[in-house]
């Protein structure tokens, strides 16, 4: 598969909620992810399909999740973009909100060997969620 039909295909299981089937798909055992800042109990990286995996997971079960939009891919040689939209209220504040998101992804011989993310949460606001 190209990096464009990764891109498709993530893309399709995200806006279906399959992120973790996602994962299992498409992600290199030895993947890592880089958020823009540390979330409380976890490093600003995480390296390892298990660790993904778990992050994911940890998303999904502190957060009640309403709606959301994935838009792309937008490709770029061995990488991609998806641009993600989420209405959820996190667990922990119960203030609902809506968060947009932008993920960089490297693929290499058919893998995702590293995703990226971007948004706007500064250090203070990461550490009160």
């Amino acid at each position: 598969m190209t990096t464009v039909d990764i891109g498709k295909e993530v893309a399709a299981l995200c806006k279906q909620g399959k992120n973790q089937e996602a994962i299992d798909r498409f992600y290199s055992p030895n993947i890592e992810s880089v958020e823009p800042v540390a979330m409380p109990g976890m490093g600003q990286t995480q390296k390892g399909i298990q660790a993904i995996k778990s992050k994911n997971q940890w998303w999904v079960d502190n957060h009640q999740i309403y709606s959301g939009t994935v838009d792309g891919p937008y490709p770029h040689g061995d990488r991609f973009i998806l641009h993600f939209k989420y209405d959820v209220t996190p667990k922990h504040t119960g203030k609902r909100m809506t968060m947009d998101e932008t993920g960089l992804y490297t693929v290499q011989n058919g893998k995702v060997v590293k995703e990226e993310f971007f948004y706007a949460m500064s250090a203070p606001e990461a550490a009160q969620y």
